[in-house]
């Protein structure tokens, strides 16, 4: 029987990894503090803080893969110094974030990526995890690039704002679409596929992403899956800009809307994920998913992303338009 060790795994992707690996029949172990929330069926939660001495004490024997979640850079080090010796197979869950540039479209593994100069931030963390990797398993580590995670469980709400935001009905106001893209990979996809990967020995970088979809469609999607026939109103960046709307995430924000220069960053290859037979379940699969899950945590409920009632009536009061 396999054995796979999930660093992390109580939390939204590593949870749901620790479920594709139990399903594929492997012996499955999540290394954590156990506070973000519970195992999946059929794993082993090994409790631990990764910023003991002792957090891997407990761990014995040897891994046909290691899954490792962190970005943080003594969790990613420690982890290498007690366990690489051990491992078959060590998947680094990286990000696109790596790259330097965001506004060239199809750029594929070999562009350029960030000097890792302040380790405190994301991209810098994730460079300097890959290099820590790579150095110590060669190749037999698989940095999985992943780009914009979605689907069901999602904390960071940037997707689900708007199938969420279209059942709720009303007037919807959006970004100008035209020209804009994402690339959104359904949750349970990327860790069936991070279970694959490490099962087949798949190693090197491989941006782990979405189909790219025109925003638009993306909207239209969310929309079909609402039911509602609400009238979407679409305003210019500089409107939205000098209506305090941000970009991408965050609070007073319009989810996976980005500025001009950063296009780039929705619509990274896919040719090397494909390849390693990467499968994506269609769009308007993921958004009924994902609605379904905004209705059982509540469309009224505080956001991390989005705009609330309140500000969407704001900006559409101060715009120009009807």
């Amino acid at each position: 029987m396999r054995r796979i060790l999930i660093l992390g795994g109580t939390a939204w992707l590593g949870r749901a990894t620790a479920a594709a690996a139990v399903a594929s029949g492997a012996d499955v172990v999540c290394l954590a503090r156990g506070e973000a929330g519970s195992v999946a069926p059929g794993a082993r939660l090994v409790r631990a803080d990764r910023r003991s001495p002792h957090a891997y004490d407990a761990l014995d024997g040897e891994w046909d893969d290691v899954v490792e979640l962190s970005w943080d850079p003594g969790f990613v080090a420690s982890g290498l110094d007690a366990l690489a010796d051990r491992a078959a197979h060590w998947t680094l869950v990286s990000s696109v974030s790596v790259y330097a540039r965001s506004d060239v479209p199809f750029a594929d593994e070999n562009a350029e990526l960030v000097e890792p100069d302040d380790l405190s931030q994301y991209p810098d963390a994730k460079v300097h995890a890959e290099r820590l990797t790579s150095a110590r398993l060669g190749e037999r580590a698989l940095l999985a690039r992943a780009g914009l995670i979605v689907g069901p469980g999602d904390p960071t709400d940037r997707f689900g704002y708007w199938p969420a935001r279209f059942a709720r009905g009303g007037r919807v106001l959006t970004p100008e679409t035209n020209g804009r893209f994402v690339q959104g990979i359904d949750v349970d996809d990327l860790a069936a596929w991070i279970e694959r990967a490490g099962r087949r020995g798949v190693s090197g970088p491989i941006n782990a992403v979405g189909e790219e979809y025109p925003m638009a469609a993306v909207l239209a999607a969310a929309k079909d899956a609402s039911g509602e026939d609400g009238e979407m109103v679409p305003l210019d960046d500089p409107t939205l800009e000098a209506g305090g709307v941000q970009h991408w995430m965050g609070p007073r924000s319009l989810p996976l809307w980005l500025p001009s220069a950063a296009r780039g960053f929705s619509r990274r290859s896919d040719a090397a994920f494909v390849a390693s037979e990467g499968r994506r379940r269609p769009l308007s699969e993921t958004m009924r998913r994902t609605l379904d899950d905004e209705r059982t945590r509540g469309l009224d409920r505080p956001r991390l992303a989005g705009l609330t009632p309140a500000e969407e009536a704001e900006v559409l009061a101060g715009s120009t338009r009807p």
